[in-house]
């Protein structure tokens, strides 16, 4: 969540979140038109790009030298691409190829997997645990866990009735969250044993397309966007656990008067109604956009970012105690000059009361490069991690900034 990547008609842009009133553009190119997907490794100089001109070919830049790494060409349209310090992953509908990114060398591929006309697919960010989940049924939500370090399979798992439409790993590759084109219910599991350790509810009314799936940083609260304009953020706790004695409310009277009341329903349903319900959420302006969210730490706080396909990106703070409705602090067009744009009247949310998210300073001068636990700037390993000498580069892949993994090989 260090950076932001967008493809547009011209080309690509990338651009730094380290502030919430500036969006620092770190690149642009302007030679491949239509680029449809673009991937930057952390925050290194490595970027991939796929282009409609040439859709079966994935190219691999330096983008601060300006030079080709190498390019691959595939036997059909590249649909998506995830990567980590330690593998390249590319999906196509039928097949999906592992490459080693220490020398772009081709390590597995894996044919005949079920249709996957999305591309639907996740690679944890931890190299540690290169696990690689994809839809092991085109009828189903079974998920297929791919161990990328071995290239062996890990297990599968039972997810969801139908078929899948989300998947996404934590930060540690410790846990994966997935949600079915029904888009009603989320799933959390461990990794790589494949329990159900979460199942959270985002709505009944209506089945929704969740387009963006993604856990924070610490692994405490789990994000959900569709194309509706809410967005909904999840937190990860066992409410049973340690539940504090209800006030003596109204509310908290017919709280137990419903908990009593569960226990006369049949189990189905009864199982549907004590679902957690969303720990905070966002109302967009802007219904029936794709878009894509993140939860990160900027300038010392939590923010909630959200990316819309007409390129816009919006800035929420988020309340990590509290929860509730996030407020709207910052709106950023990415595909103008690079200038922000000043927050209107109707782009603001209503104003909440003296809560955690009015009561925060909008504008800090001073930005700051603390992020959440369990990230470093050195590409995403764990604090106080080493390295293996046998995982520095020794093929054509050189990055040679300061922090960039692989390091120089001399």
């Amino acid at each position: 969540c260090s950076s932001l990547a967008i493809g547009t008609t011209t080309g690509y842009r990338l651009f730094s979140l380290s502030s919430v009133e500036q969006l620092d553009q770190v690149h642009e190119s302007n030679e491949i038109p239509d680029v449809y997907i673009v991937e930057r490794l952390f925050s290194s100089s490595l970027v991939v790009v796929v282009s409609h001109a040439k859709p079966q070919q994935m190219n691999v830049y330096h983008f601060k030298k300006g030079t080709e790494i190498c390019n691959y060409s595939y036997s059909s349209n590249i649909l998506s691409i995830r990567l980590n310090r330690q593998r390249l992953v590319v999906c196509l509908e039928e097949s999906i190829y592992i490459h080693n990114i220490k020398d772009m060398k081709l390590l597995k591929t894996i044919l005949d997997t079920p249709p996957n006309t999305t591309g639907l697919c996740a690679l944890s960010i931890n190299h540690a645990n290169s696990y690689l989940a994809y839809p092991g049924s085109a009828t189903s939500g079974e998920i297929a866990l791919y161990d990328g370090n071995t290239l062996k399979t890990a297990c599968t798992i039972p997810a969801h009735d139908g078929p899948l439409a989300a998947l996404t790993f934590n930060s540690t590759g410790s846990k994966l969250a997935s949600a079915s084109e029904k888009g009603t219910v989320i799933r959390v599991f461990s990794i790589p044993g494949g329990q159900k350790l979460y199942e959270f509810r985002r709505g009944m009314k209506r089945y929704v397309n969740i387009s963006s799936l993604v856990f924070s940083m610490d692994s405490q609260f789990l994000c959900a966007s569709s194309n509706t304009e809410t967005v909904h953020i999840f937190k990860l706790e066992h409410l049973t656990d340690s539940r504090p004695e209800e006030p003596p409310t109204w509310s908290g009277y017919m709280g137990k008067m419903f908990q009593a009341a569960t226990n006369y329903l049949p189990a189905q349903v009864s199982g549907m109604m004590s679902q957690d319900r969303a720990f905070a959420t966002v109302r967009l302006n802007i219904s029936g956009q794709r878009n894509i969210c993140a939860l990160s730490t900027i300038q010392k706080l939590p923010r909630l970012l959200v990316t819309t396909s007409d390129g816009h990106l919006y800035i929420y703070n988020l309340d990590p105690q509290d929860g509730g409705e996030c407020v709207l602090i910052k709106n950023h067009s990415l595909l103008g000059s690079g200038k922000t744009e000043e927050n209107k009247e109707n782009d603001l949310q209503p104003p909440v009361p003296q809560s955690y998210a009015a009561t925060v300073a909008r504008q800090s001068t001073v930005p700051s490069t603390s992020t959440m636990p369990g990230y470093s700037e050195d590409g995403g390993a764990l604090r106080g991690e080493v390295i293996p000498e046998h995982e520095f580069a020794t093929g054509p892949v050189c990055l040679d900034d300061e922090n960039e993994f692989p390091p120089v090989s001399i």
